[in-house]
């Protein structure tokens, strides 16, 4: 793949692809969205599960264009059943090293007051709410966040520069970076290490899909 595509371009492309999320989220916020009230919720929650939906055309397109394979650029894979319950095993070790490691950083730095309030915006006030939210978190996400990254931009990286490691930092550090969140920076880019090796070591974005859906997964029901 990286004797006919070139790296300006895949990260271009990855580039389009947040920002499409973000600018089709805002239209659908814009359009049925005016005062702050419960059925502004669900229009919130619904432009984020179509946002996590848009991320992933730009790649599409673009492989398309250049005539590449989509299922294999993206790293779509099947992987056997052994490997998914350990993956699960896997998720649900890390997630608890995380949660540690996320209260340690509590007691050194005062939760902010955004996170706070982007505590109490998760937190649906109806069932509709609840259903979008749950859709976006755990399902759209993880897939959509998983294909464009670990699968399309990190094994660009790895096929272009010869080096896995140096494709998996910077992958990770683009990954941290698009969510915009200062005060979980760390914890998203060390996620973003474990993601993008659990990909590479298994050769498909399965693994890694089922690892960040259980993230989200937990973190929407502890919220």
């Amino acid at each position: 793949m990286s004797d006919s595509i070139g790296i300006r371009g895949v990260i271009s492309v990855v580039i389009l692809s947040v920002i499409s999320a973000f600018f089709v989220g805002g239209i659908i916020m814009s359009i049925f969205s005016s005062t702050p009230n419960q059925t502004d919720k669900v229009y919130l929650y619904l432009s984020f599960f179509i946002g996590q939906g848009v991320i992933i055309l730009p790649p599409i397109y673009y492989l398309n264009f250049k005539k590449k394979s989509i299922l294999n650029s993206f790293r779509i894979k099947p992987v056997s059943f052994n490997t998914i319950i350990n993956s699960i095993i896997l998720s649900i070790g890390v997630i608890i090293l995380f949660e540690a490691f996320d209260r340690v950083i509590h007691q050194i730095i005062p939760t902010p007051d955004y996170i706070i309030d982007l505590g109490k915006i998760m937190q649906p006030e109806s069932n509709l709410g609840l259903i979008f939210l749950f859709l976006a978190v755990v399902v759209m996400a993880p897939i959509g966040e998983e294909v464009v990254f670990r699968g399309f931009l990190q094994k660009f990286l790895e096929e272009h520069w010869k080096d896995v490691t140096r494709a998996i930092l910077v992958t990770s550090l683009f990954f941290a970076m698009i969510h915009f969140n200062p005060y979980w920076t760390i914890q998203i880019y060390l996620l973003g290490l474990i993601l993008g090796f659990l990909s590479w070591k298994t050769q498909s974005v399965i693994p890694s899909i089922i690892l960040h859906s259980i993230n989200n997964g937990i973190a929407f029901i502890l919220t």
